[in-house]
């Protein structure tokens, strides 16, 4: 049996709704590959994103050692200003303590030893010599210049101390 020229059209034209299909799935086919080539490109493109990441992270945790570090260093630094200031402070203490003795000392003991052997000398030098009166006057006049000089270095270092 010999096939037509219809019968073959026929024929075809069965297979042209296969041959379309295929068509149509060789068009799809072309679509996803063309897709799954774009998804490729991108996780090529994430893949180099998180790798600088990664290296961003490794970058930022020396950066936070160093951190670390230099924060135990200032931590150390701290401890050590707060013992020299409680050094310091202690020997502040100290030195106002020495510094009122001494004053309490000068007031209550040194001066006015001072004006007695002053006063003795004064009465010891008006017996013996009451004709050199001018003298006399000097010698007060001289006491009580050294007198009123101390009382000036006292209330200068005052005033240098609260200045």
């Amino acid at each position: 049996m010999a096939l037509t020229k219809d019968d073959l059209q026929a024929i075809a034209n069965l297979f042209q709704p296969t041959k379309d299909d295929i068509q149509m799935i060789k068009n799809d086919v072309q679509e996803l590959k063309d897709d799954v080539q774009v998804l490729k490109d991108d996780v090529q493109g994430l893949k180099d994103d998180v790798q600088v990441l990664k290296d961003d992270v490794q970058v930022l945790q020396k950066d936070t050692q160093e951190l670390k570090k230099d924060t135990q260093e200032l931590k150390k630094d701290t401890q050590e200003l707060k013992k020299d200031t409680q050094e310091l402070k202690k020997d502040t203490r100290e030195l106002k303590n020495r510094t009122t003795t001494l004053e309490l000392t000068l007031e209550n003991e040194t001066n006015p030893g001072i004006k007695i052997v002053a006063e003795g000398h004064l009465d010891l030098d008006r017996k013996l010599d009451k004709a050199l009166k001018i003298e006399n006057e000097k010698e007060i006049l001289l006491l009580r210049l050294a007198h009123l000089e101390s009382e000036t270095r006292i209330i200068k270092a005052q005033l240098n101390q609260t200045a």
